[in-house]
């Protein structure tokens, strides 16, 4: 993984697959879903980083803000690292509580470590010397990753790997650091992709992952072509396995951001998985004591749900092979809860509404699931749609009936003066005739003036919404568009601004803004980079009435290097 501080770089490349499309032609759009069913029910996994870098748990000198990065940050020579693998002996490691604790916390599949960016491999790799066979616990006879498999057998949880592609450790990786006293020759990246190649060989065929989770892929001598030989070699090898994109080469069964949620999912039909820490480190580092609160985790797993994604949630276990007890604390009231409520995270699917300012909605079939994370002042919950209800109850509370009244505004649930959960209270909602959304549009200001952000944008064509502020990025497809629905009470003529970000060096920004039946069409400019975010005043149009319309953006034509980041578009009235 990326250090916590660099997160953010990282989600920049994060993108997943198009729906419905497979990277391998002989597999259909029905035996992708079918690979994929499991993990889409799921919704809820842990990660967990362990390696060497667990012995000095974070500690190099005065400074104590390390982890897995270890190796990379301190700068150590690589003969002196290698020491710690003489100390690396978990002698507390019971891989069934590992199993059993993620059971517990509600979690569907595991994925640990079988190497890290140090390339110190937890199992005992045929490949290499620099692996759990170099350790007294090694030495034994014990692998940690055979028993890890076996007792995730037994609880029911998936059993899955993250491998790293980069290697500090390995003298062939083509960037090799200055610090690797060990390296010696030229540095050959075909030697290493066999190397590469098989080590996760050996993982598949020996522990039967259901998912390679790749990471270290972003340094140049990891090439496109090389990460999309590896999966389709990986498919081949086991066509169950399902691979994360950051196998590289713009392949990969899912995306898979890091330390952020995004703002509103990556749209239909596209699997993801947020990945974050219970603190500030992948790896153990004892003197990080910034725990998130079980209300934190919940709210994230809830928010990943309801927008059709799944939350991987990391531990970082000690040198002797114990998760911290402040993971398992928090885990086992994640579970509590997760015994009550699973029924609406585990197999829904994303939430049919742009926004629900009291909490979050998950969705099985006919079956709305409202997350209240805070009762509304006045004590009614307001939903955005206009169906008939058969029933309304608490999943902690089953025999409770709620009373819901429709109105112009959408259904009005009248709750009781204290919720059944002060986290998260679930009302299972159950609905005749589908899912009827009223759609909420955004009303002029008092001014008359528009101003619309990516958060609430309505998205098509593969585009996302990234970042903080949030901007809507990955748009590179010709079908790519966003828009608002507005109620327009004022007409006139506006000024039409957009709110943007475009680095030089890429490909023409030609755009077309369309508000109703009129349009404008310009060029961008570049900025300074993604994150350098400008106004450009696009043009101006007029709107002749008052009633509903809708103000879209679109590409006039694929950009590959993608058209922009676009934080806003604004609508203001001219005198």
């Amino acid at each position: 993984m990326k250090r916590a501080s660099l997160s953010l770089l990282l989600a920049l490349a994060v993108a997943a697959p198009a729906a419905g499309q497979s990277p391998l032609i002989d597999e259909t759009p029905a035996q992708h879903d079918a690979r994929m069913a499991w993990f889409r029910d799921a919704r809820f996994g842990m990660f967990i980083h362990w390696g060497v870098y667990a012995v000095p748990a974070g500690v190099f000198k005065d400074q104590t803000g390390f982890a897995e990065w270890y190796l990379e940050e301190s700068k150590m020579p690589v003969s002196e690292y290698e020491k710690f693998a003489g100390q690396f002996n978990p002698v507390k490691f019971d891989a069934h509580a590992w199993a059993a604790l993620a059971k517990r916390a509600g979690m569907k599949y595991l994925v640990i470590t079988s190497k890290h960016h140090d390339g110190f491999a937890i199992y005992p790799s045929a490949l290499t010397d620099w692996s759990i066979k170099s350790t007294p616990f090694g030495k034994s006879g014990r692998d940690p990753l055979a028993e890890l498999a076996a007792a995730c057998k037994d609880e029911g949880v998936r059993f899955c790997t993250y491998h790293s592609i980069m290697d500090w450790h390995h003298p062939d990786w083509g960037l090799r650091r200055a610090w690797n006293d060990r390296a010696t020759g030229t540095p050959d990246m075909d030697r290493f992709n066999d190397y590469l190649t098989g080590q996760v060989t050996e993982v598949v065929k020996n522990y039967h992952p259901g998912i390679m989770w790749f990471d270290g892929q972003w340094e140049k001598p990891w090439t496109e072509a090389r990460g999309k030989a590896m999966y389709a070699y990986l498919r081949k090898l086991d066509p169950q396995l399902i691979i994360n994109n950051r196998v590289g080469g713009g392949t990969g069964d899912y995306g898979t951001p890091e330390q952020t949620i995004p703002a509103t999912g990556f749209g239909p039909g596209v699997d993801w998985e947020s990945c974050m820490t219970l603190n500030d480190h992948w790896g153990f580092n004892k003197n990080d004591h910034n725990w998130k609160s079980v209300t934190t985790i919940i709210h994230n797993l809830v928010d990943c749900a309801s927008k059709g994604g799944n939350y991987l949630l990391n531990v970082g276990p000690t040198a002797e092979g114990v998760i911290p007890a402040e993971s398992v604390e928090r885990l086992t009231k994640v579970g509590d809860w997760m015994r009550v409520n699973g029924e609406s995270i585990y197999g829904t699917s994303a939430s049919p509404f742009r926004s629900t300012p009291w909490g979050r909605c998950t969705r099985r079939g006919q079956t709305l699931y409202l997350h209240v994370f805070a009762r509304p002042v006045g004590g009614v919950l307001v939903v955005p749609m206009s169906n008939e209800v058969r029933s309304a109850r608490f999943l902690a509370e089953p025999a409770t009936t709620l009373s819901a009244e429709s109105t112009a505004d959408g259904l009005r649930i009248a709750l009781p003066a204290s919720l059944p959960d002060a986290d998260d209270s679930v009302i299972a909602l159950d609905v005749l005739d589908g899912i009827r959304p009223i759609v909420v549009r955004f009303p002029q200001a008092a001014d008359g003036s528009l101003t619309l952000k990516a958060a609430d944008a309505d998205l098509v064509g593969g585009v996302q919404v990234q970042n903080e502020p949030p901007d809507v990025g990955y748009w590179t497809a010709a079908e790519g568009t966003v828009s608002w629905p507005v109620d327009i009470s004022r007409a006139g003529t506006f000024t039409v601004s957009l709110d943007y970000a475009l680095p030089p060096g890429g490909s023409p920004s030609d755009y077309i803004v369309t508000v109703g039946d009129q349009c404008i069409a310009g060029t961008l400019a570049p900025t300074k980079g993604w994150g350098d975010f400008t106004r450009v005043q696009a043009g101006t149009l007029t709107l002749p009435q008052a009633g509903h319309a809708v103000v879209a953006v679109k590409p006039a034509k694929a950009v590959p290097s993608g058209l922009m980041n676009l934080r806003s578009v604004t609508l203001t009235p001219r005198p």
